[in-house]
């Protein structure tokens, strides 16, 4: 087990609620484990602001009918061979296809290709998820 620090903070009645209820929303189970997961999220988002290495999650949802879309989609993947770390495509209906694509590298280009990927003429929503390689989170 890693070394622990105790740590005590003050802070107001209601904003302690609130803590309280986020915590239950979260479904953590204990503050020290939500308090964790809150920091470990901020130092993400400064990892992606600083442009570090990154992991990132495309999620499409694209009709597949739309002319030579899904060749589109995997050329670009293929440009950006080096960043893609895995992808995997599912059929949701006789049109709509999802597809998750895995990605690691600078946090700006993981930016750019999900942006290269959202602007194909048939992509109907497109989300990056930011998350970290998990090295400066312990």
């Amino acid at each position: 087990m890693p070394d622990l620090v105790r740590l005590s903070i003050s802070i107001e009645r209601p904003l302690y609620a609130r803590l309280e209820r986020l915590r239950r929303q979260a479904r953590f189970r204990n503050r020290s484990e939500f308090l964790r997961g809150l920091v470990r999220d901020k130092l993400v988002e400064r990892q992606w602001q600083a442009d570090e290495e990154a992991l990132g999650t495309v999620t499409l949802v694209y009709n597949h009918r739309q002319r030579q879309l899904s060749e589109k989609l995997t050329d670009l993947q293929h440009h950006h061979h080096g960043h893609v770390l895995a992808a995997t495509h599912v059929h949701l209906d006789e049109d709509l296809c999802a597809e998750m694509i895995m990605l690691k590298g600078p946090a700006e280009e993981l930016r750019e290709i999900a942006d290269l990927l959202r602007q194909q003429k048939g992509v109907l929503h497109a989300a990056l998820a930011m998350s970290s390689t998990g090295r400066k989170l312990a």
